[in-house]
């Protein structure tokens, strides 16, 4: 935790994990009085929206608990720990399901009876009858259901990555790409994609793979087409936002039929809705 003058002056937090921060996630925030702020406990297994990548979803100041530094903190320690973090906190913002301190002991109940101030208990957010929670949205994405998690999301699920060289074919025998590393983002099942890809400033159009260049070398790569752009040195990181999926990787004969297919793949992304 950091930055003691803008704590001093957060008066409601909201309490969670908030990996995807989704619409159920969306639904805690809307609870928060105007010096509110989202209090992350980052257990690092987060692959939507890791550490401050949150911050692109929310006008909220960002405050971040290693989890590794708490987990065996009983309830009461925990919430005396609040208290010194947060001297203002009047009103803690959670999900239905919240635990806390050590093994999970504690649920919303007990936090009412342990926090003087305002516990807000906002109900589970659920789309035609099935429960928002980043465990499905996640389930979503490696099953390349790219629609319905965007759906939970409320926006089109994001990662960031840094260019990386890669075969150096690309633009000579098939189409330019920007050969992307995703690090800690979760990856859907290997194919094709419609994207929007953010480079110099703007999101572009864009086709993306996913999966083993089967045809090619079978090593793993996630790649980015822009049509009608050439962008081979982009300056700084690159988004991608998925936004439907086109077909499943598969092996092509030749690098001619790959082609082709590619160029059909882009047709096909320009149609789809």
């Amino acid at each position: 935790m950091s930055g003691f003058t803008v704590i001093s002056t957060v008066e409601s937090i909201a309490l969670g994990n908030f990996d995807g921060m989704h619409i159920g996630h969306a639904a805690l925030f809307e609870e928060l009085k105007e010096t509110g702020a989202v209090c992350v406990i980052e257990h690092y297994r987060a692959t939507l929206t890791p550490h401050i990548y949150r911050g692109r979803f929310t006008h909220r100041p960002l405050f971040f608990y290693d989890m590794d530094m708490i987990r065996d903190l009983e309830p009461e320690d925990f919430l005396r720990r609040l208290r010194l973090d947060f001297p203002s906190l009047k009103r803690i913002v959670v999900g239905e399901d919240f635990r806390f301190g050590s093994g999970r002991s504690a649920d919303v109940k007990r936090l009412k009876t342990l926090f003087s101030g305002e516990v807000v208990e906002v109900p589970e957010v659920s789309i035609d009858g099935e429960p928002v929670h980043s465990r499905f949205i996640r389930s979503c994405i490696e099953r390349g259901e790219i629609k319905r998690a965007n759906c939970m999301l409320g926006r089109h699920y994001e990662i960031w990555a840094e260019v990386v060289r890669g075969q150096g074919i690309g633009a000579k025998e098939l189409v330019p790409t920007l050969n992307l590393e995703t690090g800690r983002f979760l990856l859907p099942k290997a194919g094709v994609y419609k994207t929007s890809t953010f480079v110099e400033d703007e999101w572009l159009p864009s086709v993306t793979f996913v999966g083993n260049r089967v045809t090619t070398d079978g090593s793993f790569s996630v790649e980015t087409h822009i049509p009608d752009r050439d962008i081979s040195k982009p300056s700084g990181k690159v988004g991608v936002r998925w936004i439907g999926f086109i077909r499943e990787n598969r092996k092509f004969d030749s690098l001619r039929d790959l082609k082709k297919r590619i160029e059909k793949d882009i047709e096909v992304a320009g149609e789809k809705r």
